[in-house]
């Protein structure tokens, strides 16, 4: 039942964004919206939601803040610029990230909100947007049962399941550990349908199999029918996961932990968006394994690897990826270095074939490991 005296504010009205704003509107909340591209949270407007034209705006008199944009630098500067979140929200507020981000600013975030008498906490989703619409994702939470009980009924207007992990930044720790699961399943959904064509199996039919064994994964359950279907409409797109694996990545790196299955699912994505597929769905992967028409007529573009990966550029995250090598979404160097584009998981991948982690390699035919040419 709705708190008539409670006020949300939901900054970021995406893909994922909106429907969980929805929610939450329609639990009976008073709900105020902000988002940088206005036609987002029209439908949200006439649904009832009040629009205030900047975060600062939205989080002023709000008792509860969602926040929900694409990259950690994007979370740094919504909370801790000088008229950031931290700074306007009123004293006793809850300011609620859902954004998959840093450990680390998130605990910077909580901490900085504790010691201005506010209370924030990281709260990363998972589910994508067909759990944002029907209201079931699985919440993550960098708190303490305690912690979130004033604004749990909130919560569950969105989620079928709550985790709290105790303290700040678990959260987050907790989601991109989710998302190193979900890369290497990626890759096995994409290498298993690229097998199985090359085999010249019958694709729905081996899905329906692997899906009855030990093979299942969420990857081929939700991602694969629309790979087979030609939709690369994202519910979640390789830039923003791009962003997530890298950030895993960071982590390891800190910890001195190896992850060959995230870094082999890190070089496939940044190879896809090096070629213009940030935008894509994730399911997407599985054009890196198709004849050059499929790519292109997705949008793609073979020629831009080459480009990307000689001369340096910069990628729909807003991180420089520089002349020296690859930055990904986290910030960090993973290794790609323009002499052999080595990677962090010890293969080499050198400079005339491309060769990724799964032993792909990309000549400059651009010839991928499915054995189809790419021409330049």
């Amino acid at each position: 039942m709705a708190d008539s005296k409670q006020t949300v504010a939901f900054i970021g009205t995406g893909i994922m964004g909106a429907p969980i704003a929805g929610h939450i509107l329609d639990a009976g909340y008073d709900v105020v919206v902000y988002n940088r591209t206005k036609s987002k949270a029209d439908g949200l407007v006439a649904r009832g939601a009040r629009w205030v034209d900047s975060p600062a705006g939205a989080a002023r008199d709000a008792d509860v803040v969602f926040t929900m944009v694409g990259f950690p630098t994007d979370v740094e500067e919504l909370y801790l610029a000088g008229d950031g979140l931290l700074t306007v929200a009123k004293k006793g507020a809850y300011l609620i990230d859902l954004t998959t981000s840093s450990p680390e600013l998130a605990r910077d975030i909580s901490e900085a909100a504790e010691t201005m008498d506010k209370h924030a906490f990281d709260c990363p989703v998972t589910g994508g947007e067909a759990g944002a619409i029907s209201g079931t994702l699985t919440l993550i939470v960098g708190a303490t049962e305690a912690d979130i009980a004033p604004v749990r009924a909130i919560l569950e207007t969105f989620s079928s399941k709550i985790f709290c992990f105790g303290g700040a930044g678990k959260g987050q720790a907790a989601k991109l550990a989710n998302q190193v699961s979900l890369a290497a399943s990626m890759v096995g959904m994409a290498d298993a349908l690229s097998f199985a064509q090359q085999s010249d199996l019958d694709l729905a039919l081996t899905r329906e199999m692997i899906l009855g064994g030990t093979g299942a994964s969420g990857a081929m359950e939700q991602l694969a029918p629309k790979s087979l279907d030609g939709d690369w409409k994202p519910g979640f797109m390789v830039k923003h996961f791009l962003k997530d694996i890298g950030l895993a990545l960071q982590v390891a790196e800190e910890k001195e932990i190896a992850l060959p299955g995230a870094d082999t699912a890190f070089t496939l994505y940044d190879m896809l968006e090096a070629i213009g597929g940030g935008d894509l769905g994730t399911q997407a992967i599985t054009l890196l394994y198709q004849e050059e028409a499929e790519a292109v007529a997705a949008g793609l573009d073979w020629s831009l690897y080459t480009h990307a990966h000689e001369e340096g550029d910069e990628c729909g995250c807003g991180h420089d990826h520089e002349h020296g090598g690859r930055e990904c979404g986290c910030g960090h160097d993973h290794g790609h270095d323009h002499g052999d584009h080595e990677c962090t998981c010890g293969h080499d991948h050198d400079h005339e074939d491309h060769e990724c982690c799964g032993g792909h390699g990309h000549d400059h035919d651009h010839e991928c490991g499915c054995g189809h040419h790419h021409e330049g």
